[in-house]
C-alpha cells in the first residue's frame, strides 16, 4: 500500500514564549504543498511487532531506530499489536529545510498503518500519536491550511487557499541547526495579527507577515536573504523563508525564468 507524503510551508513564523518544558510556543499559518512529496510503501511480512526500514533518494541523516517513520510504527504497536512489515521511503523532499518532509512522512505512515490494517484509530487518536513524534507531525494528519501555536500542535483549521497560484522552492543547500536559529530568537508578540493578515491581499503581506527566524539566519547565512531578495526582483507576491530555512518560497501568478547555482534545488508547484 502506498501514500505520499507531502511538503508544507509556514506562512508567517512567530516565536512568542519560552516554555518551562524547553520549547517555544508559536504562532504560523501551515500550509500544504500537495504537488512535492514523498513516496512510503507498507508491505506485511511474516512475523509481528517489528519492521524493516530502507529508504532511497535523498540520503537522511542519522539510524533507522531515530526515523520518524520507524517511531510511529512502533508507537502505533505499543497501542495495538501489528504484524511485521517492510516499509520503503523514497525521499524528495529536500531535508533540514522548513518543509516538514520528516514530520509528513511520520503521519502519513500512521495514517497509512491505521488503513492497511483496519485498525480504526479515531481522528484524536492519529492526532494524538502524531503529536508524541514531532511538533508539526499533526498537522499532516489534517493536512489542510491551518492555524498553529503551541509548539505547533495546537492546529484550527480555517477556510484558506492559494488556488490558482504558482510556488517556487529554492534550497540552497545550507543547514541551518534549529536549535542554533532558536538561539538567536528574543519572543515577543507580532507587531500585526496573523489571523488577521493572512486575509489581506497577497501583495501586502510582506509589510503584514514575517518569519521570526529570518532576522538571525540573513545574518549567518547572507546567501538565503539574496534568494529572498531574487524572489521578489522576479515579482513574487510574497517570498519568506519556512520554518527555521534553509527553504526560500515565493508565490506568484506566473513563474519567472530563474538562474540559481547548479547546487541549489529549484522546483515550482501548482497551489
Amino acid at each position: 500500500m502506498l501514500s505520499f507524503p507531502n511538503a508544507k510551508i509556514n506562512i508567517g513564523l512567530y516565536i512568542t514564549n519560552k516554555r518551562n518544558d524547553g520549547y517555544h510556543d508559536i504562532e504560523s499559518v501551515f500550509y500544504p504543498i500537495i504537488n512535492y512529496y514523498d513516496c512510503l510503501e507498507i508491505i506485511e511480512t511474516q512475523g509481528n511487532g517489528n519492521i524493516d526500514f530502507t529508504s532511497v533518494g535523498i540520503e537522511i541523516p542519522g539510524t533507522n531506530d531515530g526515523n520518524l517513520c520507524v517511531k510511529a510504527y512502533y508507537a502505533i504497536n505499543a497501542i495495538s499489536p501489528l504484524p511485521a512489515v517492510k516499509m520503503l521511503l523514497k525521499k524528495n523532499i529536500a531535508i533540514g529545510a522548513g518543509l516538514g518532509g520528516g514530520s509528513a512522512d511520520a503521519a502519513f505512515a500512521i495514517q497509512l498503518i491505521n488503513k492497511k490494517f483496519e485498525l480504526k484509530l479515531s481522528l484524536a487518536k492519529q492526532l494524538k500519536i502524531a503529536a508524541t513524534l514531532g511538533s508539526d507531525c499533526s498537522f499532516f494528519i489534517h493536512n489542510t491550511p491551518c492555524f498553529a501555536s503551541g509548539r505547533g500542535e495546537v492546529l484550527q483549521k480555517f477556510s484558506f487557499n492559494l488556488k490558482g497560484k504558482k510556488i517556487v522552492l529554492v534550497n540552497p543547500a545550507i543547514h541551518i541547526n534549529t536549535q542554533d536559529a532558536y538561539s538567536g530568537i528574543i519572543p515577543k508578540q507580532p507587531k500585526y495579527a496573523l489571523a488577521e493578515s493572512i486575509l489581506k491581499p497577497i501583495a501586502e503581506w510582506q509589510y503584514l507577515i514575517k518569519n521570526d527566524f529570518e532576522d538571525s539566519v540573513f545574518l549567518k547565512e547572507p546567501a538565503i536573504e539574496k534568494i529572498k531578495n531574487e524572489l521578489y526582483k522576479k515579482g513574487a507576491l510574497y517570498a519568506s523563508m519556512s520554518g527555521s530555512g534553509s527553504t526560500v518560497y515565493g508565490i506568484f501568478d506566473n513563474v519567472p525564468d530563474f538562474y540559481f547555482p547548479e547546487n541549489y534545488f529549484v522546483g515550482s508547484f501548482d497551489l
